[in-house]
């Protein structure tokens, strides 16, 4: 597996994963927010890729030099496999070397079930945050 920083010519197919593993209103939300992310930081925005094939990704962004964990989405039949895991620490790396002030993790109503992930990879109830206002890439 190799996690690397998105490219243009990954589009379709991190499109086609969204569609395929979201629902269809947090689809829609995602893409909004990962189209201003590409605007804005395109190195915070990452992809899985086993045997050349996008099987996830992992959107980040920093707001008032604190970062973010803002969605992930892995492709079902690759689940349980380390590759949430590699996306969530290739871009923990990225967050500390930019040094940022604080690493938390976006809850909404679509990324709770994944949140025992982060549990599990030891972040804690702190690190959780419903944000007061809308993250730059949520609001525009």
């Amino acid at each position: 597996m190799i996690v690397r920083s998105f490219q243009l010519m990954d589009y379709f197919a991190v499109s086609k994963l969204l569609e395929e593993v979201l629902s269809e209103e947090c689809n829609k939300e995602t893409l909004k927010a990962f189209a201003r992310q590409l605007t804005l930081d395109s190195n915070l925005i990452l992809v899985a890729e086993i045997d050349e094939t996008i099987v996830g990704l992992i959107i980040g962004t920093i707001d008032d030099n604190k970062a973010y964990y803002y969605r992930i989405a892995v492709h079902p039949d690759h689940r349980g496999r380390g590759v949430g895991k590699s996306l969530i620490n290739g871009l923990k790396e990225r967050f500390e070397k930019r040094k940022v002030s604080q690493i938390l993790i976006t809850v909404d109503t679509h990324n709770e079930p994944v949140l025992p992930l982060y549990k599990a990879l030891g972040f804690q109830s702190a690190d959780f945050l419903k944000p007061l206002k809308p993250l730059r890439i949520v609001n525009g």
